[in-house]
């Protein structure tokens, strides 16, 4: 695990390479092992492969979801606030199982935040994203991923860089 972190970084470009079957499978499969609060599951998750869906959901906000343009797979994590008062954090360690995942099946991704950002002046990304993929009313739609193989393979940050001054032993130090 320590070996995925040491050179996980997050992509946005990728090649036009297809996911196999097999490793969108192991995908789905680690995302419905991800932890929950109390086992609540207040996740549920939207696999797209269709090319056009993707390109539209590149869409969602003004700036920071066009990586999916090359992606060839987008995972939308749709949530019920209603089963969860955690329900953001448990979408976010969803999210975060399903990138190291990818990242030892020999995929790369990246993050795009949904939740409290604007797809326009008139609506939110996560309004955007529910009326393009028929999510009903009342779910919210917090993260978006995109996967692909890289089109380039960025170096891992070096132990160095690395800020260890955050780090502290037994009481908080300044």
């Amino acid at each position: 695990m320590l070996e995925i972190l040491r050179h996980r970084r997050s992509v946005r470009d990728f090649t036009e390479d297809p996911i196999v079957a097999v490793t969108i499978d192991a995908l789905r499969e680690a995302v419905l092992r991800a932890p929950t609060s109390r086992n609540r599951q207040p996740w549920q998750f939207i696999f797209v492969e269709q090319k056009e869906l993707i390109e539209k959901l590149a869409k969602s906000k003004a700036h920071g979801t066009r990586f999916l343009e090359t992606s060839q797979l987008a995972l939308v994590i749709v949530a019920d606030p209603t089963l969860s008062d955690v329900w953001v954090e448990d979408c976010a360690i969803a999210a975060i199982t399903a990138q190291y995942a990818a990242e030892s099946l020999g995929l790369k991704s990246c993050w795009g935040q949904l939740r409290l950002r604007a797809h326009d002046e008139t609506m939110s990304a996560s309004d955007y994203v529910r009326g393009l993929l028929d999510i009903p009313a009342g779910l919210e739609v917090p993260i978006i991923i995109g996967f692909g193989y890289p089109a380039e393979i960025p170096q891992g940050h070096e132990s160095d860089s690395l800020p260890w001054g955050k780090l502290h032993h037994d009481r908080f130090s300044a």
